[in-house]
């Protein structure tokens, strides 16, 4: 079995803040072709550093089974978050504290990429055909990523049956947690216009701000539902209001809102977005959603089984089947096949001396290795 520590410390070592290309995707490709895996990789986005058209560099690689054998998709990101200020150490300089793997990455998510390389090291090649679907634009606009990777399968016909995506999971301990589902996101952006003049003569001004502070007293009055079986109730949040007025004595000419709506299967992008709108429209206003994503579901059956019981075996602990947290790449990989998440602990991601727990990169390790012969194994009935 190849060391799963010893490849997240490669893939750490190799800084790739979103969006990522270059060193990082190199460390991955030559991680991956000695296994026997056919490895694509292309760039979309032309725009300028920092803009949503900015370059993303995307990996997708196949090792192909037997003709007619099932097919399981390894899904994630090389992309992560600034690391920011205050380490203890180098962020892209991994280093072992004790039993803990300290770097930008450790956990979400290269500790778990590491994890499913090794894993698939301990795979037969004639198990069953095995891609990694790996992107470098999950922390950013995700609009040249995943999305483009899925284009590319699209167009060389290739449809897995099954697809698991490493994001960390986990919450207590590694095993406790895994997502079956996740709800949609939409942010959507109010703008209320008015007539600037002076605070004197209010007759000759149309102040925006009682029409803004009404849609949001509206929007924020309501509930949206009570939640679904697998799903927690829908929240709308409030998170910008900007007026930018300095001065004490002047009705603005403007102001505008952001709202923000994590919502589950009882509605669409659409349908919110629409409802906003008109909340808007009637006090005055106008609203611009953008919907990052759908809610979705992989109704409990032969995977999620199959994932459980993986768990179960290398840790002793009983998954908890959930939907909560926020967004992944999931809800576009969704569209292609039946997809769930499972990966390391969550407590540290995105925070400052991020780190993972260096067991528990070789139990992942094993997990990720029992997941893909069990799926490999499903026969058409179970899929």
């Amino acid at each position: 079995m190849l060391d799963p520590l010893d490849l997240a410390k490669r893939l750490i070592a190799a800084p790739s803040v979103t969006p990522a290309t270059g060193a990082v995707f190199d460390e991955l490709e030559a991680m991956l072709t000695p296994l026997g895996f056919a490895v694509h990789r292309f760039v979309r986005g032309d725009g300028p550093e920092g803009s949503d058209e900015a370059p993303v560099e995307n990996l997708f690689a196949l090792r192909r089974g037997p003709e007619g054998s099932r097919h399981i998709a390894f899904a994630g990101h090389l992309d992560v978050v600034p690391p920011g200020e205050g380490w203890a150490s180098d962020p892209f300089t991994p280093q072992e504290r004790g039993e803990l793997l300290h770097g930008r990455g450790a956990v979400d998510m290269k500790g778990a990429i590491a994890a499913m390389v090794a894993a698939v090291a301990d795979v037969p090649q004639d198990s069953g055909t095995i891609s990694f679907i790996i992107t470098g634009d999950e922390e950013g606009p995700a609009l040249h990523g995943t999305r483009a990777l899925i284009d590319h399968m699209a167009a060389e016909g290739i449809q897995p049956d099954l697809c698991l995506v490493g994001e960390p999971t986990s919450v207590n301990r590694l095993g406790d947690m895994v997502k079956i589902g996740r709800r949609g996101s939409v942010n959507i952006f109010i703008d209320v216009a008015g007539t600037q003049g002076h605070v004197a003569y209010p007759h000759l001004a149309d102040n925006p701000l009682p029409k803004l502070v009404a849609i949001l007293a509206e929007l924020d009055a309501l509930m949206l539902d009570t939640g679904t079986r697998w799903f927690q109730p829908s929240n709308l949040e409030i998170t910008d209001i900007n007026v930018g007025n300095r001065a004490h004595n002047v009705i603005p000419a403007a102001g505008t809102a952001r709202i923000s709506i994590r919502f589950n299967d009882l509605h669409t992008g659409h349908s919110l977005s629409e409802r906003v709108m008109a909340i808007a429209e009637r006090h005055g206003g106008k609203a611009r959603p953008v919907i990052s994503g759908e809610p979705f579901l992989t109704e409990p059956g032969a995977f999620s089984k199959l994932v459980s019981a993986a768990v179960e075996a290398e840790t002793g602990i009983t998954p908890e089947l959930s939907t909560t947290g926020g967004t992944s790449d999931a809800r576009f990989l969704r569209a292609v096949c039946p997809v769930i998440e499972f990966g390391l602990c969550n407590a540290t991601m995105h925070k400052r001396d991020e780190a993972v727990a260096i067991p528990d990169l070789t139990v992942l390790t094993r997990i990720y290795a029992r997941i893909a012969r069990a799926a490999l194994a499903l026969d058409d009935t179970e899929i």
